[in-house]
C-alpha cells in the first residue's frame, strides 16, 4: 500500500482564518478516505501592513496573493479564502474549486451601548476598514463620523472601547464563527447595507490540473452558495472592483429565480446607485454582467472615472 500524500492547507495565520482552515479541515477527514491534512500557515501583505487603510494600501488581493503563489508553487494543495477577499480575476493555472454553504452574509453592528444603527448619537464614532460599509453607512447616516478600523477580529473589537468609538461594523459570518453573536448589537440587513460580494461564504481554491485535490474537495461544494456567488463575482468583476471602491452585491435564490442586487457609491455615500434584477440561476454571470451594465449606465461609470483617477 503506498503512504497517502498529505493535503496542505494554505491559510493566513489569524484566528479566523485558522478556524475556517480547520473546519475544511475537519470536512475533509470526515469522509471515508484515509487522508493526511496539514495546515500550511502564510503571512499576506495585508497581513503586514496595519497601520494604513486598505484602500490606501492599494492593488487587489491583499489577503491571498502570497497563498496563491504557494499552490502555484507546490507548497500548498488548497487554500481557504473568505471570498470576499478574493480579487474577481484569480491567477492563470487556479480556480474556485468549491463553496461550501455559506454563513450568514450581512454586516454587523456592536456599539458600545447595545444601540442599534437609527440610536447612535448625532456625531458618532464608527469604526470600520470597508470603503463599502463607510459609504453606505454614510448614505443612511451622514452625520456619522467613521474612523479606520483594522486588525483582526478581537483587535477591532478591543479598540471598540480602548479608541472611544461609539460602535464598530464586522462580518456577521466572522463574529459566528468565532462563537461572539453575543457581542453583536444589530444585524444591518442587506436591505439596508448591502454586503461585500461573497461575504459569508468560504473560497477553497486549487490548481486546475491538480486531479486528486479537485476530487477531494468536490463533496465540500453546496451549490446554492456557488451559483450566487458566481453572480455576485461576476458583477465586480465587470466592474473592474477592486477595495479601492465602494461596491457591495448580494444574490438569493427563488427556485429557478436568481435576484441579484449590486451598488457602488462614491466615498461619502453621497452618490449610491443600488439596482436589482432577476434572471435564470443557470446563468449567473450573465446576470451579474446584465446588472453592471445598468449600474454603469444609471451613473456608476462616473463614480468609478472618479474613483479610479480617469478621464
Amino acid at each position: 500500500m503506498t503512504e497517502q500524500r498529505p493535503l496542505r492547507i494554505g491559510t493566513r495565520g489569524s484566528a479566523l482564518a485558522l478556524w475556517q482552515a480547520e473546519w475544511v479541515k475537519s470536512q475533509l477527514l470526515s469522509g471515508e478516505r484515509e487522508l493526511v491534512v496539514e495546515l500550511v500557515i502564510i503571512k499576506t501583505t495585508g497581513d503586514k501592513i496595519l497601520d494604513v487603510p486598505l484602500a490606501k494600501v492599494g492593488g487587489k488581493g491583499l489577503f491571498v496573493k502570497e497563498i496563491e503563489e504557494a499552490l502555484l508553487q507546490g507548497r500548498a494543495d488548497l487554500a481557504v479564502h473568505s471570498v470576499k477577499d478574493m480579487p474577481a480575476e484569480l491567477p492563470e493555472g487556479l480556480h474556485l474549486a468549491a463553496m461550501p454553504r455559506r454563513e450568514d452574509p450581512r454586516d454587523a453592528l456592536i456599539s458600545k451601548n447595545g444601540a442599534g444603527l437609527d440610536k447612535l448619537p448625532y456625531g458618532a464614532r464608527v469604526g470600520t476598514s470597508s470603503l463599502r460599509r463607510a459609504a453606505q453607512l454614510l448614505h443612511l447616516r451622514p452625520d456619522l463620523r467613521i474612523e479606520t478600523l483594522r486588525g483582526n477580529v478581537d483587535t477591532r473589537l478591543r479598540k471598540l472601547e480602548s479608541e472611544g468609538l461609539d460602535a464598530i461594523v464586522l462580518a456577521a459570518a466572522g463574529l459566528k464563527r468565532m462563537e461572539l453573536s453575543q457581542v453583536i448589537s444589530e444585524y444591518l440587513e442587506p436591505e439596508r447595507l448591502l454586503p461585500a460580494v461573497g461575504q459569508g461564504a468560504l473560497g477553497i481554491e486549487t490548481r486546475i490540473d491538480d486531479v486528486f485535490t479537485n476530487e477531494m474537495v468536490e463533496s465540500l461544494v453546496h451549490q446554492q452558495t456557488v451559483t450566487t456567488v458566481r453572480a455576485e463575482r461576476a458583477f465586480l468583476k465587470r466592474l473592474e472592483g477592486g477595495c479601492q471602491v465602494p461596491i457591495g452585491a448580494y444574490a438569493t435564490l427563488e427556485d429557478e429565480t436568481l435576484i441579484l442586487t449590486g451598488m457602488v457609491a462614491d466615498l461619502k455615500g453621497v452618490r449610491l446607485i443600488r439596482k436589482e434584477m432577476r434572471g435564470d440561476a443557470r446563468q449567473p454571470e450573465v446576470l451579474g454582467e446584465r446588472l453592471a451594465e445598468v449600474v454603469l449606465k444609471s451613473g456608476g461609470r462616473d463614480i468609478l472615472a472618479e474613483l479610479y483617477g480617469k478621464q
